[in-house]
């Protein structure tokens, strides 16, 4: 199967990292994946929601997955892949964020705010004119740089460490490609509307593939 299928039946964004315990829809079936991120060799595992795959390097906690449509009445639709791990703010508490130096990608209004709920909005949008230069909120590698995932419009995403991932959507023009290295504050597109029906921008931050609240790490 295609890498590509299995990210897109999973809804799982680029670079397509995956985490030991996860678990992973193949048609109507369920694997974990035994390796860690980035092997999508598997293991059938029994039909219950959550399964736990021991890793000799650390203990691992349950994890559970729910396909969710994260889109407000003003975006045409961001499909996300929203991870739940038990003891998460712990877990993300442990890893000093301190190693990424965060700063806003645009000064703007917000027009909306991040939110946990079912169907809420998985980071910030950011209002302003088109063309407007949006920069890179730490630096990085550019890890994708296009148009392919549906809602999500001219879409750059940013890897900082092994733990966040950082994405800018809804761009006019991207200034960047995939593989570049970006310092903090880069100018890496031009703000537009592409997919939402207004200027903005949507900035998502991701800790180990889960959308946390972006305002947590922006002064």
């Amino acid at each position: 199967m295609d890498y590509r299928e299995l990210a897109q039946l999973n809804n799982i964004l680029p670079p397509y990292r995956i985490f030991v315990g996860q678990t992973l829809r193949f048609s109507n079936k369920k694997y974990t994946s035994i390796r860690g991120e980035q092997r999508y060799s598997s293991v059938k595992v029994p039909k219950i929601a959550t399964a736990t795959v021991k890793n000799p390097s650390r203990t691992q906690s349950k994890l559970t997955t729910a396909n969710k449509a994260v889109a407000r009445n003003n975006q045409t639709g961001y499909v996300r892949k929203q991870t739940v791990k038990e003891n998460a703010t712990s877990a993300e508490n442990s890893v000093s964020s301190s190693k990424v130096r965060w700063s806003w990608p645009v000064r703007g209004p917000l027009l909306a705010g991040f939110s946990n709920a079912e169907h809420g909005n998985k980071g910030l949008d950011i209002g302003g004119k088109a063309g407007t230069p949006i920069k890179a909120a730490a630096a990085g590698e550019v890890v994708y740089a296009g148009n392919a995932l549906r809602g999500y419009g001219n879409l750059v995403i940013i890897r900082h460490n092994d733990d966040f991932l950082s994405a800018y959507a809804h761009n006019r023009k991207l200034l960047v490609k995939e593989r570049d290295t970006v310092a903090s504050g880069q100018t890496i597109a031009e703000m537009g509307d592409t997919d939402a029906t207004s200027v903005r921008l949507h900035f998502e931050i991701r800790f180990r593939g889960k959308s946390v609240d972006p305002k947590r790490y922006l002064k």
